[in-house]
């Protein structure tokens, strides 16, 4: 596996409430306290690493991969709380400049709007920085719908595929 050059410790966006961070193997205790106490929010659809061992394996997998961008939310302040992540995952350079996101809040961060804050951040991010062109998620416009798509939790479910581009209006919100 390819190691990119390491990723800068410093906030790579600020807004008023929340920064944007990448991940680091440090995270491992805060990341997996916020996930053991975020379960039945997260269920059955989440399923991020709950002990040091799973979260090390996880970060460190997204740390090295050069397909990924795995960022934190984390609220501003003194103890900047992670609010939740949102991963720029499957990166694709060339003539697609893609990626897809991946993303969860912590209990104590939901209904807070922190969530909305960074992900308008990572869309700075995403669109400024490192050069995308088109992100997908399970948000923003909807492209199409697969019947039986995905493995969630043990069955197959149903799957709508919503993306958006830099040039989408949505895209240049601060």
């Amino acid at each position: 596996m390819s190691v990119h050059a390491p990723r800068p410790r410093h906030h790579l966006a600020e807004g008023p409430r929340v920064a944007l961070r990448y991940f680091t193997l440090d995270d491992g205790d805060e990341f997996v306290a916020r996930v053991r106490e975020s379960r039945d929010l997260h269920r059955p659809w989440l399923f991020p690493p709950d002990t040091a061992a799973a979260y090390a394996a996880y970060a460190r997998a997204r740390i090295e991969s050069p397909d990924c961008e795995p960022l934190l939310v984390c609220e501003r302040g003194e103890d900047g709380a992670i609010a939740g992540f949102i991963n720029i995952n499957n990166i694709v350079r060339g003539g697609f400049l893609s990626g897809t996101l991946g993303y969860g809040a912590f209990r104590h961060a939901a209904g807070r709007g922190l969530m909305g804050e960074g992900l308008a951040l990572v869309l700075r991010h995403a669109f400024g920085p490192l050069g995308l062109h088109r992100l997908e998620a399970n948000m923003f416009r909807l492209e199409g719908f697969s019947p039986s798509f995905v493995l969630v939790d043990g069955a197959w479910r149903d799957h709508e595929r919503w993306a958006i581009t830099a040039d989408n209006p949505i895209a240049d919100r601060p």
